[in-house]
Order: structure tokens, then sequence, then C-alpha cells
């Protein structure tokens, strides 16, 4: 799910003559030969072994069956799997050398039935070039196009059941022998089910201008995902006329730092900073990379009157998303990797403490306290919604209270009608009861909420870690669970708030998040929709940024950002400030403009090295 950086600063630098530092005990920076591949160094809590595990660790997603997508070919008669994806822009797993599958992708499931399916790696993990050298960046946006990826599976497997050849060469390898025509059909069968809802969506969904590599319309899929295909009361749970055009691209967030954001997603609608909203947040993130999720009326279940969790419902992996959740609390902005002149950096933070005003920085993104949340371990800090006058599309598809010309994504809520949660133990209602047309947030948070709850016994070894406070679980009754939820403290209020709108005023309609830039060198490109590939060119104003530019890896130390040339993926992205509203605007963010060029030039040397 996906969250707003309004970045401040950048300007054309001229290369200063200090090394940087030694690190101690990290990995190498500026000593490979040209080809080499260099993992950045990340703190000293990020290892080779949290690496491995961010890699390839499962979330419960449930996108193909692994031995469909491993016998399934592309249109010229060669493996899906074929360069591990990379074709997309998917990174190989080092850490997992004999994986056919690439960096983020994961498996799950029993032997012989396993599922291949996402995780946050897949989403967050960089690699930039310079000079023939890759840089691996952990946990850093994707330069990954995500919606060619899913418009090809749904292409292929369309082929795959209108050719007779290729099935039955395909049957071959799922079956492992020579198919009879009963074995043939029930494959077919069940590739068909497969393919009718994931079409759906594709069909539906996906824009007709693409998002391009490196930006996804998160919340939109997520939104369609859940609401189009997973709580239809029909035998296919598919309600189709939820479903709307995704065409609210955003760029990957990244995600050092991202445990410590008092609210999250680009438009700030997300309560952050503690292991029960880290959950909610992952959780929301799982049915959006096809987690498997089909709830149902419960009778029996006088609390939450749906049964929202049970394994043959739910594929979320609960003890998989604190694994990763925990993993990205130990990982560090990526360190600059090239030489920097230390005087311009003194002068640059200097710049970067000015007024806003005057061009500074830091009063929009800076570490002030955050908000204190039930279940924290750490000291957030205070992530500011603020109007910057960006482009406003994704506020658009979301609806702004009280402007009933956005009004918002309003869905039948099928078999969640009529659901709600309220509890006598604690004497408060949590959430309303769903209308049969009702807010796709609430849709949304009566799924994740009805999730965290009905798997409250797994939680507390989770909360105790994370907490340093033992959780007590006990017990598997309606009446238990609810009790142990009032101990635990304001669990309730906590999970009230992991989805919301912004509200918003007249005077700043369109807020998004500004965060903390540790390591903003190495995200480009910026502002929430990718609109601006420099920090360079973020500097400069509206008129003289870039109308287009392409997307790839290759990456530009001077400045700081996307190279002009790229090669990887034949996609330039066309910009404009003319229409706020059309997803592609670059129109906003006009701090530091004013500054003289050494100025942007020493507040930029500051900023790599933040």
């Amino acid at each position: 799910m996906k969250r707003l950086l309004v970045v401040a600063a950048a300007v054309l630098l001229q290369f200063g003559c200090t090394p940087p530092p030694p690190i101690p005990d990290g990995p190498p920076t500026n000593t490979s030969q040209s080809g080499q591949k260099l993992a950045v160094d990340q703190g000293p809590n990020w290892s080779r072994t949290q690496r491995a595990q961010f890699y390839s660790q499962d979330q419960g997603s449930q996108l193909m069956p692994l031995i469909w997508m491993a016998a399934l070919q592309q249109p010229d008669g060669s493996s899906f799997l074929a360069g591990g994806l990379s074709r997309y822009g998917y990174l190989k797993n080092d850490e997992a050398p004999t994986s056919m599958l690439p960096v983020g992708f994961t498996t799950n499931g029993e032997p012989g039935a396993q599922y291949v399916g996402m995780t946050c790696a897949a989403c967050h993990t960089r690699q930039i070039e310079v000079q023939g050298t890759k840089y691996r960046i952990d946990g850093g946006p994707a330069i990954a196009d995500f919606q060619t990826f899913m418009s090809d599976l749904d292409s292929d497997v369309g082929l795959l059941l209108n050719d007779p050849v290729r099935f039955t060469a395909f049957a071959t390898a799922v079956l492992e022998g020579s198919p009879n025509e009963g074995q043939l059909q029930q494959l077919r069968l069940q590739v068909e089910s497969w393919y009718k809802p994931y079409h759906t969506i594709v069909s539906l969904a996906l824009p007709k201008n693409p998002w391009g590599p490196a930006r996804l319309d998160a919340v939109g899929m997520i939104f369609n995902r859940l609401t189009g295909l997973d709580i239809g009361t029909a035998p296919d749970r598919i309600i189709a006329r939820n479903i709307r055009r995704a065409d609210s691209p955003v760029r990957y967030p990244f995600l050092w730092n991202a445990s410590r954001q008092d609210m999250t997603q680009w438009p700030g609608f997300a309560a952050n900073g503690d292991a029960l909203l880290a959950l909610a947040r992952n959780t929301g993130e799982v049915f959006g990379v096809f987690g498997h999720f089909a709830p149902e009326k419960d009778k029996d279940n006088k609390f939450l009157g749906v049964n929202y969790g049970s394994p043959r419902l739910n594929s979320v992996n609960t003890a998989g998303l604190f694994k990763l959740e925990d993993l990205i609390v130990q990982m560090g902005p990526p360190r600059w990797q090239w030489a920097y002149n230390d005087a311009l950096r003194v002068k640059g933070e200097a710049i970067y403490n000015w007024p806003v005003a005057k061009g500074g920085c830091v009063e929009c993104h800076n570490t002030d306290p955050g908000a204190k949340r039930a279940f924290q371990s750490q000291t957030t800090w205070k992530t500011p919604i603020m109007d910057v006058g960006t482009d406003n599309r994704e506020w658009k598809m979301l609806g702004v209270p009280g402007r009933a010309d956005f009004p918002g994504w309003i869905v039948d809520t099928g078999v969640l009608s009529g659901a709600g949660l309220t509890t006598a133990v604690l004497h408060i209602p949590l959430i309303k009861a769903l209308k049969p047309q009702d807010s796709a947030f609430k849709v949304l948070s009566m799924s994740v909420i009805g999730t965290t709850l009905s798997r409250w016994q797994e939680l507390g070894p989770a909360f105790s870690k994370a907490t340093d406070q033992p959780q007590d679980v006990s017990g598997t009754d309606d009446e238990s669970i609810q009790q142990n939820i009032a101990r635990s403290g304001p669990a309730s209020d906590d999970l009230k708030g992991a989805f919301q709108k912004s509200e918003k005023s007249e005077a700043n309609p369109f807020k998004y998040e500004s965060r903390a830039l540790m390591g903003i060198w190495a995200t480009a490109p910026y502002l929430h929709n990718g609109s601006v590939p420099t920090l360079y060119d973020l500097l400069q104003p509206v008129s003289q940024r870039p109308k287009a530019f392409k997307i790839g890896p290759e990456y530009d130390p001077v400045k700081v950002g996307l190279a002009v040339e790229q090669t990887k993926f034949d996609y330039t992205l066309h910009t404009d400030c003319k229409d706020r509203s059309s997803g592609n605007s670059n129109c906003g963010h006009e701090f530091g403009t004013k500054l003289t060029p050494d100025e942007k030039t020493a507040l930029l040397e500051y900023l790599k090295m933040l």
C-alpha cells in the first residue's frame, strides 16, 4: 500500500575530492571492478542474514500455483520465468542462487501444492548502475514494471487456454506425465477458475496509459482486489462493478525508517508506529498482492459475526508479517557511495536548517517525536501531512470529505454487508456496521481488523517482543478474546485509526505525507507520483523541470537521480503542469528554487550524506 515523499532539495553537483570515510565491517563501496554488484552499507544491524530473509520471507501472497508458473510459456515458447523475470526489472536473488524466482517472490503451501506469491521485497528492493557497476539497495523503491508483468501473465494464460497444443504441453509438465482426457479437463477447469477473477481485474483495473516502471496505483489495486474479487456473494465472489481503473500512479516508497513514521500511505490516511498498526498496514498490502481472502458470515462468532481469519479462508501469514516488520526496523538508510566535498556538506547542513521560507528543509522533513501508540517499542517521528501543490489525482480517487466532485470510492459490500464490530466488554463500537453500499476504506478497515482480531491468539508473542510487555492471549472463545484485547491496552482505538481518510481543510485540500530524508539520494524519481527525475530538477522552478524522461536503473551521481539515457525499458514518462489531476503533474513543491546555484550545490551535498 503506498506513501508520499515530498522531497526538499537538489542541485547540480560539482564532484568534490574528499573520499568517503571507511566503513567498519561493512560491504565494499568503491573498490569493485566494472560490472560487479555491490551491497550498499545500510547500517550495523543490516547483514547478509537479514537481507536473505527479507528477500524470501513469505507473507501469504498466493498469486498462482508454483508448478503452473514454472510450466507456463511466453508466446515464443520460452519459459514465463525466463531470466528470473528480469525483463520486468525484478532482481536476481543472490542469497538463493538456485532459485528460479527473483527477489521478493516467495512460496508457501504444502509440498506438492505450493503457491508462488510476492512479498514486500519485490517492490522495495532497488538496483542502480553507474559506469557498469551495480549497487543493490534494500528497501529502496523498485524500478520494476508491475503492470506489464500482470498484463503478460494474463495474456500468456489466456493464450494457454485457447491453444490445445500449448495446453497439452503445459498439462504434461504440471502433471508430470501423459495426462488422460479426464485429467486434462480437470486441470483446464482449475486454470479457468484461476483465470476468471485474474482476467477480470486485469481487464477492468489496469489503465490504458501504463504506470510504467517504478510506479503503480497501489491503493487502487488493493481496493479493486479486495472489493472486486474477494467479497462477492456468488460462488466466484466477483463483484465486477466495484472495480475501477487504477489510474492514480505513485512511486514505490522506501522502507528504511518506515516503521518510525507516525502516519503512512502517501495521502497520510493510515496511522503507524507500533506493532499492531504495522500488522494492519502489512495485512492490507497482502490483500493487494493476491493473498487468498474469502470471508464468510459466521453466526456462531458473536464477537466478529464473520469468519475472517481461518486458514481455509485467509492466507495472510501473520507470523511472517511480524518477521518482515522486524527486518524493516533493522534496515538502515543506504550510505552514499561516491566522493563528496566535506566543506560543501557543512555549508549545506546550515542551509537545510534554514526556515522553509528561506529555502530550508527541516521544518517539513524533521524528526520531531510523533504520537504515542498502544504497542510502541520505539520513538516515532511526526509525519507532517501537507498540501504543497503536487498532483492531486490520488486524492480525487480516494475522495475528499465534503467535496461533491470527489465522492470517494463507494462499493457494494457483498458478504460483509451488515458486518461491524461492537463488544460488550470494551463498551464501544470498534466499527459501525457496513451498509450495502459503503466506502472502500471501511471495507478495507473491517477486513484488516477482522483478520487481526480473529488471529489474536497468534499475536501475543509478537506483541510481547515489540513492547517488552507480556501479552495475555489465553482462551479461544469470544469472551476470552475480548477480555484479552481489553487487558492489552487501547487496542481498539489503535485499530480504528489504522485506515482513515485524511481530513482536508479549505486552504490545503490535497495533503500528502512529508517524510524524513535519510537515504533520499537513492529514491528517484521524486514527488509522490515520481514526476521529477532528479533532486537537481526538483530544486528548479516547475517551468524548468523536464517534460519527459526515461525511467530505468542508470543513475546520475551529479544531478542525483535518474540518468538521462536508459536502456532497460523502452518507456518515457511524459509530465506536465497544466492539469494538477493528470496523475503525471510535476507541479508543486517549489521550495529552494530561489536558492543561488552555490547554495543548491551545498544543500545537495548535505542531502547525499543523510
